[in-house]
C-alpha cells in the first residue's frame, strides 16, 4: 500500500488520510479522491495532500476486518457490516460469553495492522450488547498477513453459551438472630439473579445451622438442576457445617474458596450429578461478587472446576468492601477511635417564619448552644461548629465554649453545603465524625456516646445511628472513608442514598424517647420544646 504526501493532480483515486478543512472545503478522513475532490482542492489553494493508495496484494481495511471477524464468530455472535476497517460483534442470545484467549492473543501478535479486543470471558451478556471489535488499523493490510492472521485463528474464537432455563432450589440455615426479613431479602435477590437466564426457583426451605439438619435437608430438597446454600454463618472451614452436610448427604466437594473478593467463602460441590453452591455472604447483596461469576456459567451449562476457579485471581478484586477493617499504619493493638463532633449551625430557619431557631432560648439557653454543650460533654473532639446564617450571633451565642468554627458562604445552597463544610475541617487524625444538627435539643452527651461507642471497624460497624420505634434519626457517625461521599453532597438533601448504599456497615441503636427524632423547625415546636425542658 502507498502512503505519503503527493500533489494534488496526482491523488486521484488515493484515499485522504487526513481530514481537510480550509475555507469551504471539508474533506474527511477516508474519502476517495474523485475529479470533483481535487477541482475543489485547487480551489482552496491546497497544493499537496496524503493518500493511501492500495497496490497488487492489497486487502480493503473492510474487506480485511470482515474477514477476520466471521472467521472469529461462532454460536450465538452476530457480525454487523465492516466501515472504516472495523466490524462490530454482538450478542444474539442472553448467556455468557466464552473466549479462546491463547488464539485471540496469537491473533494480536501476527501484525501490528490487526486488532481484536473482546469484553471479559465469562461475563453475562444480554441480546444485543457489543461484545467485541475487530479494528485493521491502516487502510489496507497485504494478503500474506491477512492469511496468516486466519490461519491463526483456526477455527471461531468467540461464541455466547447461552444461559439455559433452570430449576434452582434454596436451602437456607438458620441461628438465633438471623430475621427472617434477611431470609427473604437473600431469596428476593437471587430471584433478580435468576431471571434474566430465565432460571427460577422451584424449592426452598429452612433448617437449623447444624450438620444432621442441613443434610437431610439436602437429600429432601427435590432434584432441581442446581441448589444453593444459604449459611447463617459463613463457611470457615471444610469441615464446616455447609461442606460437612454436603458429604453427609453423599455429595462431594469439588473446590472451597475463591481468588474473587468480595466472595472469597463460596463453595463448589456436586450431590447426585448435580451442582451444589454454598453461597458466599456477599451472595446476600446484589452487587457483583464472585458467586455471580460461578453462578452464570453454571446457568449456561458450562463447566466449572477448581482449576477454573483457582485461575480467577487476576482481575478477582472487584470491589474494596466497606466492612472490611483496614489496619492502620504503624499500629499492632486496636485504638480507641478518634471520633470529631460537627455542628451545623449555618442555615436560614426559613419554617420558623422569621427569627433564627438556633438563637431562641429554650431553659435559658440558645438553643445552638445547648447542642453544642451536649457535643461537649461527650467523647467527640474537636467540636466543629458550622456557621453560616447571621455568623457572628451564632458566634456569640457559643461564647467561652472550647469549638472550632468552620464557616460556609454557600449555607443559603442547602444542607449539604454544611456537611461538605464540616467534613472538611475534621482533622485529619479523626476515624469519624458525629454529625450533629444545631437544632435538636434532645440529643444529648449519652446518646453521642453510645454511637462512639458502636463504632467499631474491626466488626463492620462503620455508621452508628439512633432508632426510634424503628424510626432512623440523628445524630449520624460516620467513619472516615465515608468522607469523599458526604463531600460529593448537593442541594438540600441528606446522606440518605450514601446510607441505603452501603447498609451493610449501619449499625442502629435503639433509643427511648424523641430526642433523636425531635428538631425544632417551627414554631409550634419550639413551644413544645420550652415547655418540655
Amino acid at each position: 500500500m502507498f502512503f505519503g504526501p503527493v500533489p494534488v493532480e496526482d491523488a486521484l483515486e488515493g484515499v485522504a488520510v487526513h481530514s481537510i478543512r480550509k475555507g469551504e472545503l471539508v474533506l474527511r478522513k477516508g474519502t476517495r479522491i474523485g475529479p470533483a475532490e481535487v477541482a475543489a482542492l485547487r480551489r482552496e489553494g491546497v497544493a499537496e495532500i496524503v493518500v493511501s493508495r492500495l497496490e497488487a496484494g492489497d486487502v480493503t481495511e473492510d474487506e480485511a476486518a470482515a474477514r477476520i471477524a466471521a472467521r472469529v464468530a461462532d454460536g450465538g455472535v452476530h457480525v454487523e457490516d465492516a466501515f472504516t476497517g472495523r466490524a462490530n460483534l454482538f450478542a444474539e442470545v442472553a448467556g455468557v460469553l466464552v473466549v479462546d484467549r491463547a488464539r485471540i492473543d496469537a491473533l494480536n501478535r501476527v501484525h501490528e495492522a490487526i486488532t481484536l479486543a473482546t469484553l471479559p470471558a465469562f461475563v453475562a451478556v444480554e441480546p444485543g450488547e457489543m461484545i467485541a471489535t475487530v479494528k485493521i488499523i491502516p487502510f489496507a493490510v497485504d494478503r500474506p498477513v491477512l492469511d496468516d492472521a486466519l490461519a491463526a485463528l483456526g477455527a471461531p474464537v468467540l461464541t455466547v453459551a447461552p444461559f439455559r432455563p433452570l430449576d434452582v432450589a434454596v436451602v437456607s440455615t438458620l441461628l438465633p438472630g438471623l430475621k427472617d426479613s434477611v431470609v427473604a431479602k437473600t431469596l428476593r435477590t437471587l430471584e433478580e439473579r435468576l431471571a434474566p437466564a430465565g432460571a427460577r426457583i422451584v424449592a426452598e426451605t429452612r433448617v437449623a445451622h447444624e450438620t444432621a439438619a442441613l443434610s437431610a435437608g439436602l437429600r429432601g430438597i427435590g432434584t432441581a438442576d442446581l441448589t444453593i446454600v444459604f449459611g447463617a454463618s459463613a463457611i470457615a472451614d471444610r469441615r464446616d457445617v455447609i461442606p460437612a452436610a454436603l458429604l453427609a448427604a453423599g455429595g462431594r466437594i469439588e473446590h472451597f474458596g475463591m481468588p474473587v473478593d468480595p466472595g472469597n467463602l463460596l463453595l463448589l460441590g456436586e450431590l447426585d450429578g448435580r451442582p451444589v453452591l454454598g453461597a458466599p455472604g456477599c451472595a446476600r447483596s446484589p452487587k457483583e461478587n464472585g458467586f455471580d461469576w460461578v453462578l452464570h456459567r453454571l446457568l449456561a451449562g458450562l463447566p466449572i472446576t477448581r482449576q477454573d476457579i483457582t485461575g480467577l485471581g487476576v482481575g478477582g478484586l472487584l470491589m474494596e468492601i466497606v466492612t472490611r477493617p483496614q489496619p492502620r499504619a504503624g499500629t499492632v493493638e486496636a485504638e480507641m477511635p478518634a471520633v470529631a463532633a460537627v455542628v451545623l449551625a449555618a442555615g436560614r430557619s426559613t419554617r420558623m417564619g422569621g427569627p433564627n431557631k438556633l438563637l431562641q432560648e429554650v431553659g435559658g439557653r440558645p438553643l445552638v448552644r445547648i447542642a453544642v454543650e451536649n457535643a461537649l460533654a461527650s467523647r467527640a473532639r474537636p467540636v466543629i461548629v458550622v456557621t453560616g446564617h447571621q455568623e457572628e450571633a451564632v458566634r456569640a451565642a457559643l461564647a467561652g465554649l472550647d469549638v472550632r468554627f468552620a464557616a460556609n458562604p454557600d449555607y443559603a445552597e442547602g444542607m449539604s453545603t454544611s456537611v461538605r463544610t464540616g467534613i472538611a475541617a475534621v482533622p485529619a487524625e479523626a476515624d469519624a465524625a458525629v454529625i450533629c444538627l444545631g437544632d435538636m435539643p434532645g440529643v444529648d452527651a449519652a446518646l453521642i456516646d453510645r454511637l462512639i461507642a458502636a463504632f467499631e471497624p474491626a466488626r463492620g460497624a462503620l455508621v452508628a445511628l439512633p432508632s426510634v420505634a424503628g424510626r432512623r434519626g440523628n445524630p449520624v457517625l460516620w467513619a472516615r472513608r465515608f468522607f469523599d461521599e458526604l463531600k460529593a453532597l448537593q442541594g438540600d438533601s441528606g446522606a440518605r442514598q450514601i446510607l441505603k448504599a452501603h447498609a451493610d456497615a449501619v449499625v442502629e441503636i435503639a433509643v427511648d424517647g424523641e430526642g433523636p427524632v425531635f428538631d425544632v423547625d417551627t414554631p409550634e415546636a419550639l413551644t413544645l420544646a420550652r415547655t418540655i425542658a
